[in-house]
This record gives C-alpha cells, structure tokens and sequence, in this order.
C-alpha cells in the first residue's frame, strides 16, 4: 500500500536501518510465537529464515511499486519496512511513499499491480521450497462451525451468558475439562491448498503439514496480498477498481466493507480491525489522475482481470487460530 505525501530525498541510511531493525524484530517474534517447541540450532536458524523470507516478499512488493512509479515519471521513496516488537510477526510491513501525482489510469494499474504481482511472484516460490522441506504430521482435531469460535456473534453470546450469570446469580457453567493440547492452524486459501496439493499430492486423512518456517513466511506474504488487493479507497485493489470503475469504485469498496463486516460477525473478529482500517483510516475516495480522459487500455484490463484472481486465490474465511483439545 502506498500513501501520497510530499517527503525530502530518500535518506538510504533510514531504509537500511528499518531493513536491519525489522530483520531483528520479525526474527525475535517468530522465536517467540513460534520457534518455543523446536531445538536451540532449529531455533535459530529457522526464525532467520522465516525473517529473510518475509522481508524479501514485502521489500519485492514494495519494490514493485517503486519502479513501476518512477518507469512513469512518478515520484516515490524507497520502501520503509516498520518494526513492531513483541506483536504479530514482528512488523506492520512495509510502504512507500509516492511524492506526485499519478498520470493516468493505465499507470495507476501499473503502480497498483506492480506490488501485489511482485509480492507473489517471490511467495510463490517460497512456499513451493517450505512445503517440500515440512513434514507430515497428524492433524490436530479440528471442528467446522458456523458461526466461527472467534466471531463477534459467538463472543458477544458468550458475553451475554457471563452477564445473565452476574446479573442473576445463578451459578456459573460447570467448567469443561482441562485441554489436553493446543496447536496453531493456518487457514488454507486455494491457492494455499493447490500449492500443498502440487508438492505434497493428497495428505491422507487426519494428516496436515508442520510448516516450515519459510511456509509460514510465505503464508504471510500471501496474506499481505490479500489486503492490499482488497477494492477500498488507496489500497493497491482501490487503485485498480478506480481505473476501470471511476468513481463507481466507491461503491464497490462499500460492498467490499459489507463483505468485511460479515467475517467480523460470523468467522472471526479480527477482521474488524481491517474494517475499521478500510473504513476509517483509508475510506472509500480516490484521487482522480491527472490525464482522466485518456483510456484504460486491454492490457491493463487483463492486468487488473489477474488481480481479481489473485484475491480469490488467496481469500480465506479465517486466516489462523488457535485449537485447543
């Protein structure tokens, strides 16, 4: 995602200093989160990895924006990855900055395209190497419901139980048995599953994959993809849905908050944060180009045509959770 603001000349020390401190810090967290069940050595080498593999996704995205920006005579910054200790996976990702306005539509689908594209272009192959170096493990159990354990529906019902509890004081639920195991499950988008399908073949029953640290990289970057491709205001999908829909796009990132709203009820309420983020901090407008009248060309409407299959093949209901048996 890029953001317009007017900055000084890139100060190459600062881009390298983030690079260096976001190595550090989406290392440390993936030994934290992560890497606690595994040996000293794997440790190590495995929250490196995953480290490397994570930035060279989101710095390829960046990067892509970058040079599609100033291949159109757009001012933009180097990429400024954002450290973010202790949380999540150690970073925020990372942004550009683009510095002038955009020409016209055709490279507005170039700039937008240009990351995501780029992004999966490196993800791709990294998760084809992670998979082919994860081992085959038993499957914890798992249990389909809908609405989803997390979801704003569940929870709120659950809150509602606890207060008539209170409020009534009846005596509370008998308490269920202790767990007996918990386990980290990556939800599968479908090109997740035809990837693990391509490399592994058919996993038979009761059977998943302990993912390598690079798979887990690589699920990140898939993702970062997703996000950034969702149709809302200056996302990387709003950049596209505004040049082939004009200001028709805004209803289609209304509808897109809608969708968004929906996962927050029924699957998980972390969605709710990207609702919020899509709703409240980027909006629904755009900037209009600065050549509108010139037409969006066949290429690049096939261009945007791949990054709609793009957000299909990485969309996933609810992205992780934690199981407990």
């Amino acid at each position: 995602m890029e953001s317009a603001t007017v900055r000084p000349a890139n100060r190459l020390w600062l881009h390298l200093l983030l690079f260096g401190v976001t190595a550090a810090t989406t290392s440390f967290t993936f030994n934290q989160q992560f890497g606690q069940s595994l040996p000293l050595d794997e440790r190590l080498v495995g929250s490196l990895a995953f480290s490397l593999a994570l930035l060279a996704i989101l710095g390829s995205h960046e990067m892509g924006h970058y040079l599609l920006a100033r291949a159109h005579g757009v001012d933009a910054s180097l990429p400024y990855f954002i450290p973010l200790p202790y949380l999540g996976v150690g970073t925020l990702g990372a942004v550009i900055r683009i510095r002038g306005r955009i020409p016209h539509r055709n490279a507005l689908v170039d700039i937008g395209a240009a990351g995501p594209l780029a992004g999966l272009l490196v993800a791709v192959p990294v998760l084809l190497w992670g998979l082919a170096h994860s081992a085959v493990v038993d499957a914890p159990p798992l249990r389909s419901s809908f609405p989803g354990d997390t979801s704003l529906w569940v929870l709120g019902g659950e809150l509602l139980q606890w207060l008539q509890v209170k409020l009534s004081l009846a005596a509370p639920p008998a308490p269920d048995a202790p767990p007996f195991g918990a386990a980290i499950v990556f939800g599968d988008s479908l090109l997740m599953r035809g990837l693990k399908w391509l490399v592994l073949g058919p996993l038979p029953a009761g059977k998943d994959i302990q993912e390598h640290p690079v798979v887990i990289a690589g699920w990140f970057g898939l993702l970062v993809t997703l996000l950034n491709l969702m149709p809302v205001g200056q996302f990387d999908g709003g950049h596209l849905a505004f040049a082939v829909l004009g200001r028709h796009a805004r209803l289609v990132g209304k509808v897109m908050a809608l969708v968004l709203f929906f996962l927050t009820l029924f699957y998980t309420v972390t969605w709710g944060l990207w609702l919020l983020v899509a709703t409240k901090v980027v909006g629904f407008g755009h900037p209009e180009v600065t050549q509108p009248a010139e037409p969006l060309g066949l290429g690049r409407k096939l261009v945007c045509a791949v990054c709609l299959l793009a957000l299909v093949g990485c969309a996933l209901p609810v992205p992780i959770r934690m199981v407990i048996w």
